[in-house]
């Protein structure tokens, strides 16, 4: 009996696979390079930047290193601490480096968001909510309970547009 040169399979119960197996090889190498250093930055962030920082800054994005730039480590902050972030810059990139055991980041980016950016957010979607609502009471007036079920998933995908 002749075996299957190229399987991936691995000695499971059958019908189980595992979840690294699922998975192509191109997503394998990117977890494996980028999203190892992001996630356990996000996870420890508290300990890498302390106390005061954490209250005030997040990291977004991780950018690994390659031919053309250096791994940068994109924080968002609020409006009005970039200055000091701005003079604690080295600090943090040290303290990145001396957690992770070698040098993971190069260079910090900054970008602030701050209250204004949240409240037209929050107004404009308000204002979605606020026209819906005057349809739902109309719907909630029709008899027919097809029609209504139907007129109700109708607004659900007008609301998801």
């Amino acid at each position: 009996m002749q075996f299957k040169k190229y399987t991936k399979q691995r000695n499971s119960i059958q019908g189980l696979r595992s979840f690294k197996d699922t998975l192509p090889n191109n997503i394998k190498k990117i977890i494996n390079k980028r999203g190892h250093i992001y996630s356990e930055t996000l996870n420890n962030w508290k300990y890498i930047v302390g106390d005061n920082f954490f209250k005030i800054c997040y990291p977004k994005s991780f950018k690994n290193s390659n031919k053309f730039g250096v791994s940068t480590l994109l924080i968002m902050v609020k409006r009005g601490h970039e200055i000091d972030l701005e003079y604690s810059k080295k600090e943090i990139i040290d303290r990145m480096n001396n957690f992770f055991g070698n040098i993971v980041v190069e260079k910090l980016r900054f970008t602030t968001f701050g209250y204004e950016q949240n409240f037209e957010f929050k107004k404009k979607h308000q204002e979605k909510n606020v026209t819906n609502s005057k349809y739902q009471k109309k719907i909630k007036n029709v008899k027919n309970e097809k029609i209504r079920k139907s007129l109700s998933e109708l607004t659900k995908v007008f609301k998801e547009k």
